[in-house]
């Protein structure tokens, strides 16, 4: 169903992700808040991972830190090959664009775009030709099973198909690492289980997946659960062993 990313690092020894003593660390009310306070960790290429964590914990500060959002306040991090602790705002425009794919827990869709028009937006930063865009976008809204909506918008959508349309988008310019921010949190437990499914079918095919989330059921999916609390990696496992 889904066409492998070629992506290497060019070395066999560099993970896609690196992180080591990470730190980010913010100013509020005149009192220094630590929200990660020295996170180490790597993701390997072809990883099917969740990051776990209880509210306050850090684990939506580490989700911003991964995704190129932000940068971290120390410590060394690189995603891709890039060197993201050291990147300009435009740099990691670009690395977000080129090299990471974004599913939302509120789906993020455009209102006045249709299906299609959505799953294309990234691609228009990339400088494809419409015709180009377009067949790509309606390629995957095919993948996704919404042939049939492809001239919808969101508000004609459900829930569930709203959030088909979100990874669509993300894969469109074949990213080398999905990441998923609570992205069953608004649907029902059924339609969240297809969800999972299709994020499981992305990693099969050799996606690497990365899902942030305080649900156990959601990281059960994974092949290995990274917690944080107090702005620190607690412990790591695998889930399929416990």
């Amino acid at each position: 169903m889904w066409i492998r990313s070629s992506f290497k690092t060019g070395r066999d020894d560099v993970p896609l992700v690196l992180l080591e003593n990470v730190k980010k660390y913010y100013t509020l009310g005149g009192q220094e808040i630590r929200a990660l306070d020295g996170v180490s960790l790597t993701i390997e290429e072809g990883e099917f991972v969740a990051i776990i964590g209880p509210s306050g914990s850090g684990k939506s500060t580490l989700m911003h830190l991964l995704g190129c959002l932000d940068t971290p306040t120390d410590g060394k991090m690189t995603i891709c090959g890039h060197d993201v602790a050291n990147a300009t705002p435009n740099e990691l425009a670009a690395i977000r664009n080129r090299e990471i794919g974004f599913v939302f827990q509120s789906f993020n869709l455009l209102p006045r775009l249709n299906v299609v028009e959505n799953v294309a937006v990234p691609m228009i930063y990339t400088g494809a030709g419409m015709r180009e865009r377009r067949k790509r976008a309606m390629e995957l809204v095919e993948k996704v099973g919404l042939k049939d909506r492809m001239n919808n918008r969101p508000t004609q959508l459900s829930g569930g198909q709203c959030q088909r349309v979100a990874i669509a988008r993300a894969l469109v310019n074949d990213p080398k690492i999905i990441f998923g921010d609570e992205p069953t949190g608004n649907l029902d437990s059924h339609t969240g289980e297809l969800i999972l499914h299709m994020f499981t079918e992305l990693n099969q095919a050799g996606r690497t997946v990365v899902l942030v989330t305080h649900d156990p059921d959601v990281a059960a999916v994974t092949h290995r659960v990274i917690e944080i609390r107090d702005g620190r990696i607690r412990r790591e496992y695998d889930p399929r062993k416990s």
